[in-house]
């Protein structure tokens, strides 16, 4: 039985059209090991202690079946080389953001560390603000995140990961007031409304989401108007943003910016654009 416990589990969620990696992710959180342990540690349990692992995964199974993400049920969530603690309230980091995160270190080198400023406008979990201070420990790193529920993860983080993060609870629009940085990295509310979902990811919070209009590209704006208030003349802005939204992107930034540059992600969708203020 316990040899089976995981091909059983992967077998129900491919029938379910959920990821069968699930399966192992949810067995290395209840035995607390990695997924190379997993079949040893079945190997090794009682069959007394095999059919209690069987019922506490069968809830946590349930619970995914019913929509909910595999990382708010495990509270955990992998984003470059460290573990974030996320629950409901806050986005999940995405494995595609890890690229945003390599652009701003690109620029952070080119000045070196020491000379540069950065400030993640809309936060969430910490996962961008936290890697760039965890990869490059002379950056001076400021988190910026309007939401309660997604402050309570960030604080987390922060004082778990990186503590010298400076945190600030506030919008975009009015936070920092009077601050200048060469480096304003963001990933903001960009789906376009009526955009349909995974159900997954509509246990999200839609406020980090959804960019507030039919061509989600309200919140963008906000945020681009963001970083030329905070930004030093010459400095550096990388936006995630939807694959459809590379032109309006570009659009918004001529006036106030140069160098603008679109990158794709690593299944060649447009995703991020870069671009330096005048």
């Amino acid at each position: 039985m316990a040899k089976d416990l995981l091909r059983q589990t992967r077998d129900y969620f491919k029938a379910q059209g959920i990821p069968e990696v699930d399966a192992s992710i949810l067995l290395e959180h209840l035995l607390k090991c990695t997924r190379t342990e997993v079949q040893l540690k079945l190997l090794r349990m009682s069959d007394d202690d095999v059919n209690e692992l069987d019922r506490e995964l069968r809830r946590l199974v349930l619970r995914r079946q019913n929509g909910e993400p595999v990382q708010y049920i495990t509270g955990s969530a992998p984003f470059r080389y460290l573990e974030y603690q996320v629950g409901p309230g806050v986005l999940i980091p995405r494995p595609e953001t890890e690229s945003l995160v390599a652009l701003v270190l690109e620029e952070i080198d080119r000045r070196s560390p020491a000379k540069s400023k950065v400030v993640d406008l809309g936060s969430g979990s910490g996962c961008i603000a936290i890697a760039i201070a965890s990869e490059r420990s002379g950056t001076e790193v400021t988190a910026v995140e309007n939401s309660l529920e997604a402050n309570h993860w960030l604080a987390k983080n922060v004082a778990a990961l990186a503590p010298r993060v400076r945190l600030v609870a506030g919008g975009v629009v009015d936070a920092c007031r009077g601050e200048r940085f060469e480096i304003v990295v963001a990933n903001p509310p960009y789906i376009p409304s009526g955009e349909n979902l995974p159900a997954e990811v509509r246990k999200e919070p839609a406020s980090a989401l959804f960019g507030g209009d039919s061509t989600g590209m309200a919140a963008p704006v906000q945020f681009i108007a963001a970083a030329e208030r905070l930004l030093v003349s010459g400095g550096f802005l990388a936006l995630e943003h939807h694959e459809s939204q590379a032109a309006a992107i570009s659009k918004v930034l001529g006036p106030k910016f140069g160098e603008v540059n679109l990158v794709k992600d690593l299944t060649g969708r447009p995703r991020f654009t870069t671009a330096r203020k005048r």
